[in-house]
Protein backbone atom coordinates (compact mmCIF):
# COMPACT_ATOMS: atom_id res chain seq x y z
CA UNK A 1 0.00 0.00 0.00
CA UNK A 2 1.22 4.00 -0.62
CA UNK A 3 2.24 6.08 1.86
CA UNK A 4 -0.62 8.03 2.05
CA UNK A 5 0.48 11.55 1.70
CA UNK A 6 -2.38 13.23 0.96
CA UNK A 7 -4.79 12.10 3.31
CA UNK A 8 -7.03 14.91 4.14
CA UNK A 9 -6.87 16.58 0.79
CA UNK A 10 -8.85 16.86 -1.79
CA UNK A 11 -8.40 17.12 -5.50
CA UNK A 12 -10.15 17.48 -8.54
CA UNK A 13 -9.09 16.48 -12.07
CA UNK A 14 -10.33 16.78 -15.57
CA UNK A 15 -10.67 14.92 -18.66
CA UNK A 16 -10.52 11.83 -15.90
CA UNK A 17 -12.39 9.71 -18.43
CA UNK A 18 -9.24 8.21 -20.10
CA UNK A 19 -5.91 9.11 -20.52
CA UNK A 20 -3.64 11.47 -17.76
CA UNK A 21 -6.59 12.39 -16.35
CA UNK A 22 -7.59 8.69 -15.51
CA UNK A 23 -4.28 7.91 -14.25
CA UNK A 24 -3.69 10.72 -12.26
CA UNK A 25 -7.11 10.68 -10.87
CA UNK A 26 -6.29 7.23 -9.51
CA UNK A 27 -2.76 7.81 -8.28
CA UNK A 28 -4.09 10.62 -6.10
CA UNK A 29 -6.94 8.73 -4.73
CA UNK A 30 -4.50 6.27 -3.94
CA UNK A 31 -2.18 8.62 -2.20
CA UNK A 32 -5.09 9.75 -0.02
CA UNK A 33 -6.98 12.51 -1.56
CA UNK A 34 -10.53 12.76 -2.01
CA UNK A 35 -10.32 13.10 -5.48
CA UNK A 36 -13.64 14.56 -7.88
CA UNK A 37 -12.71 13.09 -11.31
CA UNK A 38 -15.06 15.05 -14.13
CA UNK A 39 -15.53 13.55 -17.88
CA UNK A 40 -17.95 13.49 -20.66
CA UNK A 41 -18.54 9.67 -19.81
CA UNK A 42 -20.19 8.67 -16.99
CA UNK A 43 -19.43 5.04 -17.69
CA UNK A 44 -15.62 5.76 -17.59
CA UNK A 45 -15.98 7.77 -14.54
CA UNK A 46 -17.83 4.95 -12.83
CA UNK A 47 -15.28 2.50 -13.39
CA UNK A 48 -12.61 4.76 -12.12
CA UNK A 49 -14.85 4.81 -8.51
CA UNK A 50 -14.45 0.96 -8.26
CA UNK A 51 -11.14 0.32 -8.90
CA UNK A 52 -10.28 3.37 -6.49
CA UNK A 53 -12.46 1.49 -3.55
CA UNK A 54 -10.38 -1.63 -4.42
CA UNK A 55 -7.33 0.15 -3.63
CA UNK A 56 -8.75 1.56 -0.87
CA UNK A 57 -9.28 5.61 -2.47
CA UNK A 58 -12.45 7.26 -2.85
CA UNK A 59 -13.24 9.10 -6.14
CA UNK A 60 -16.44 11.37 -6.47
CA UNK A 61 -17.59 10.99 -10.47
CA UNK A 62 -19.17 14.27 -12.14
CA UNK A 63 -19.88 13.48 -15.68
CA UNK A 64 -20.37 17.38 -18.54
CA UNK A 65 -18.75 18.97 -20.69
CA UNK A 66 -15.95 21.30 -19.34
CA UNK A 67 -17.27 24.11 -21.08
CA UNK A 68 -20.28 24.45 -18.74
CA UNK A 69 -18.28 26.26 -16.57
CA UNK A 70 -20.91 27.09 -14.19
CA UNK A 71 -21.25 23.93 -13.43
CA UNK A 72 -17.31 23.34 -13.18
CA UNK A 73 -16.69 26.08 -10.58
CA UNK A 74 -19.82 25.19 -8.72
CA UNK A 75 -18.42 21.33 -8.39
CA UNK A 76 -15.43 22.95 -6.83
CA UNK A 77 -16.98 24.80 -4.44
CA UNK A 78 -19.36 21.54 -3.46
CA UNK A 79 -16.08 19.93 -3.12
CA UNK A 80 -14.80 22.32 -0.43
CA UNK A 81 -18.26 22.34 1.03
CA UNK A 82 -18.36 18.27 1.25
CA UNK A 83 -15.12 17.39 2.40
CA UNK A 84 -14.16 20.90 4.09
CA UNK A 85 -10.96 21.90 2.04
CA UNK A 86 -9.69 22.11 -1.70
CA UNK A 87 -6.35 22.18 -2.57
CA UNK A 88 -5.75 20.25 -6.15
CA UNK A 89 -6.94 21.30 -8.76
CA UNK A 90 -5.49 19.39 -12.53
CA UNK A 91 -6.53 20.85 -15.12
CA UNK A 92 -6.15 18.04 -17.69
CA UNK A 93 -9.21 18.23 -19.89
CA UNK A 94 -8.08 19.16 -23.77
CA UNK A 95 -8.48 18.26 -26.96
CA UNK A 96 -6.18 18.95 -30.44
CA UNK A 97 -7.79 19.10 -34.26
CA UNK A 98 -4.56 18.91 -36.15
CA UNK A 99 -6.23 20.94 -39.31
CA UNK A 100 -3.80 23.40 -40.70
CA UNK A 101 -4.18 27.04 -40.15
CA UNK A 102 -4.72 27.60 -43.90
CA UNK A 103 -7.49 24.63 -44.13
CA UNK A 104 -9.06 24.64 -40.70
CA UNK A 105 -12.39 25.08 -39.38
CA UNK A 106 -12.64 28.15 -37.12
CA UNK A 107 -15.46 26.29 -35.16
CA UNK A 108 -12.73 23.79 -34.40
CA UNK A 109 -10.48 26.46 -33.33
CA UNK A 110 -13.31 27.71 -31.21
CA UNK A 111 -13.71 24.54 -29.17
CA UNK A 112 -10.12 24.21 -28.48
CA UNK A 113 -10.01 27.47 -27.23
CA UNK A 114 -13.19 26.96 -25.02
CA UNK A 115 -11.69 23.48 -23.60
CA UNK A 116 -7.81 24.00 -23.79
CA UNK A 117 -7.99 27.87 -22.35
CA UNK A 118 -11.24 29.04 -21.29
CA UNK A 119 -12.11 26.03 -19.03
CA UNK A 120 -8.62 26.61 -17.28
CA UNK A 121 -9.38 30.03 -16.91
CA UNK A 122 -12.83 29.37 -15.03
CA UNK A 123 -11.29 26.64 -12.92
CA UNK A 124 -8.44 27.69 -11.78
CA UNK A 125 -10.63 31.37 -11.08
CA UNK A 126 -12.84 29.21 -8.93
CA UNK A 127 -9.86 27.48 -6.97
CA UNK A 128 -7.67 29.63 -6.11
CA UNK A 129 -11.35 31.82 -4.63
CA UNK A 130 -11.95 28.59 -2.85
CA UNK A 131 -8.22 28.33 -1.40
CA UNK A 132 -7.84 31.84 0.02
CA UNK A 133 -11.40 32.24 1.72
CA UNK A 134 -11.28 28.85 3.54
CA UNK A 135 -7.65 28.81 3.96
CA UNK A 136 -6.69 25.81 2.03
CA UNK A 137 -3.02 25.53 1.02
CA UNK A 138 -2.88 23.50 -2.64
CA UNK A 139 -1.28 23.33 -5.96
CA UNK A 140 -2.93 23.90 -9.25
CA UNK A 141 -1.74 22.05 -12.13
CA UNK A 142 -1.66 22.64 -15.99
CA UNK A 143 -1.32 19.96 -18.33
CA UNK A 144 0.25 21.88 -20.97
CA UNK A 145 2.52 19.89 -23.73
CA UNK A 146 5.63 20.24 -25.66
CA UNK A 147 3.90 21.58 -28.68
CA UNK A 148 3.63 24.46 -26.88
CA UNK A 149 7.80 25.05 -27.80
CA UNK A 150 7.50 23.73 -31.50
CA UNK A 151 7.12 25.52 -34.83
CA UNK A 152 4.76 22.78 -36.07
CA UNK A 153 2.02 22.00 -33.86
CA UNK A 154 -1.01 24.80 -35.36
CA UNK A 155 -3.74 26.20 -33.15
CA UNK A 156 -3.25 23.55 -30.73
CA UNK A 157 0.27 24.11 -29.99
CA UNK A 158 -1.01 27.90 -29.71
CA UNK A 159 -3.25 26.99 -27.27
CA UNK A 160 -0.82 25.18 -24.79
CA UNK A 161 1.47 28.01 -25.00
CA UNK A 162 -1.21 29.84 -23.96
CA UNK A 163 -1.64 27.11 -21.12
CA UNK A 164 2.25 27.89 -20.08
CA UNK A 165 1.91 31.32 -20.23
CA UNK A 166 -1.13 31.60 -17.95
CA UNK A 167 0.65 29.51 -15.66
CA UNK A 168 3.53 32.10 -15.28
CA UNK A 169 1.19 34.70 -14.87
CA UNK A 170 -0.71 32.86 -12.08
CA UNK A 171 2.85 32.14 -10.15
CA UNK A 172 3.88 35.71 -10.08
CA UNK A 173 0.12 36.43 -9.19
CA UNK A 174 0.16 33.97 -5.90
CA UNK A 175 3.77 34.53 -4.62
CA UNK A 176 2.01 35.89 -1.48
CA UNK A 177 -0.16 32.96 -1.04
CA UNK A 178 0.53 29.15 -0.21
CA UNK A 179 -0.86 28.02 -3.65
CA UNK A 180 1.90 26.78 -6.16
CA UNK A 181 1.76 26.72 -9.75
CA UNK A 182 2.52 23.41 -11.67
CA UNK A 183 2.83 23.09 -15.50
CA UNK A 184 3.76 19.50 -16.69
CA UNK A 185 4.57 19.40 -20.18
CA UNK A 186 4.09 16.06 -21.81
CA UNK A 187 5.72 14.65 -24.73
CA UNK A 188 4.17 11.90 -26.86
CA UNK A 189 1.84 10.24 -24.54
CA UNK A 190 -0.49 7.56 -25.84
CA UNK A 191 -3.86 8.94 -24.84
CA UNK A 192 -7.04 9.37 -26.29
CA UNK A 193 -5.57 12.84 -26.93
CA UNK A 194 -5.05 11.48 -30.57
CA UNK A 195 -8.84 10.92 -31.48
CA UNK A 196 -9.25 13.90 -34.22
CA UNK A 197 -6.11 12.83 -35.86
CA UNK A 198 -6.22 11.38 -39.57
CA UNK A 199 -7.60 7.81 -39.38
CA UNK A 200 -4.61 6.48 -41.65
CA UNK A 201 -2.19 7.55 -39.48
CA UNK A 202 -3.50 5.86 -36.34
CA UNK A 203 -4.13 2.68 -38.31
CA UNK A 204 -0.86 2.55 -39.69
CA UNK A 205 0.91 3.24 -36.52
CA UNK A 206 -1.15 0.10 -34.92
CA UNK A 207 -0.40 -1.65 -37.56
CA UNK A 208 3.18 -1.35 -37.55
CA UNK A 209 3.21 -2.09 -33.23
CA UNK A 210 0.99 -5.53 -34.50
CA UNK A 211 -1.75 -4.44 -32.72
CA UNK A 212 -4.88 -5.30 -34.47
CA UNK A 213 -7.65 -2.80 -34.34
CA UNK A 214 -9.63 -0.11 -36.94
CA UNK A 215 -9.49 3.09 -35.72
CA UNK A 216 -12.09 5.36 -36.73
CA UNK A 217 -12.30 9.21 -36.04
CA UNK A 218 -13.59 10.31 -32.86
CA UNK A 219 -12.76 6.60 -31.46
CA UNK A 220 -11.93 5.68 -28.20
CA UNK A 221 -9.67 2.93 -27.31
CA UNK A 222 -9.70 1.36 -24.07
CA UNK A 223 -6.94 1.37 -21.60
CA UNK A 224 -6.11 -2.19 -22.47
CA UNK A 225 -5.00 -1.14 -25.85
CA UNK A 226 -2.60 1.83 -24.55
CA UNK A 227 -1.05 -0.58 -22.41
CA UNK A 228 -0.15 -2.45 -25.50
CA UNK A 229 0.58 0.18 -27.72
CA UNK A 230 3.28 1.24 -24.56
CA UNK A 231 4.42 -1.88 -24.43
CA UNK A 232 5.39 -2.26 -28.12
CA UNK A 233 6.71 1.34 -28.47
CA UNK A 234 7.77 2.54 -24.94
CA UNK A 235 11.05 4.65 -26.62
CA UNK A 236 8.26 6.50 -28.56
CA UNK A 237 5.20 6.69 -26.17
CA UNK A 238 4.83 7.78 -22.26
CA UNK A 239 2.00 6.13 -20.57
CA UNK A 240 -0.23 8.07 -19.14
CA UNK A 241 1.40 7.18 -15.32
CA UNK A 242 4.15 8.56 -16.66
CA UNK A 243 2.84 12.08 -16.49
CA UNK A 244 0.97 11.44 -13.63
CA UNK A 245 3.84 10.70 -11.57
CA UNK A 246 4.79 13.86 -12.50
CA UNK A 247 1.65 15.41 -11.25
CA UNK A 248 2.10 14.08 -7.90
CA UNK A 249 6.02 14.60 -7.45
CA UNK A 250 4.68 18.32 -7.98
CA UNK A 251 1.21 18.08 -5.91
CA UNK A 252 3.49 16.46 -2.56
CA UNK A 253 6.31 18.72 -2.20
CA UNK A 254 6.04 21.60 1.08
CA UNK A 255 3.87 24.38 -0.05
CA UNK A 256 7.02 26.47 0.25
CA UNK A 257 8.97 24.41 -2.57
CA UNK A 258 7.53 25.72 -6.12
CA UNK A 259 8.03 22.76 -8.89
CA UNK A 260 6.65 25.50 -11.21
CA UNK A 261 7.78 23.43 -14.50
CA UNK A 262 8.17 19.45 -15.38
CA UNK A 263 8.84 18.43 -18.87
CA UNK A 264 8.49 14.74 -19.29
CA UNK A 265 9.66 13.19 -22.53
CA UNK A 266 10.16 9.77 -24.51
CA UNK A 267 13.29 8.50 -24.74
CA UNK A 268 12.97 8.86 -28.72
CA UNK A 269 11.17 11.87 -31.02
CA UNK A 270 8.15 10.49 -32.40
CA UNK A 271 6.70 12.22 -35.53
CA UNK A 272 3.27 13.40 -35.35
CA UNK A 273 1.05 14.94 -38.02
CA UNK A 274 1.77 18.26 -38.96
CA UNK A 275 -1.08 21.04 -37.36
Amino acid sequence: MPEKKLAGKTALVTGASSGIGRSTALKLAALGAHVYATGRRQEALDELVGIAEHAGGTITPEAFDIRDYDKFQGLIERAEADTGTFNILVNNAGLSHPDGIVDGDPEKWREMLEVNILSLLAGSQKAIQVMRKGGHEGHIVHISSIAARSDASGVYGGTKAMVSALATTMRKDLEDDPIRVVNVCPGAVITNFARNFPPDYINAMLQSLGIDIEFKPGMTLPPEVHDKVNAAASQLLLHADDIARAVVYGVTQPINVDVFEITVRPAKSLQLPDG
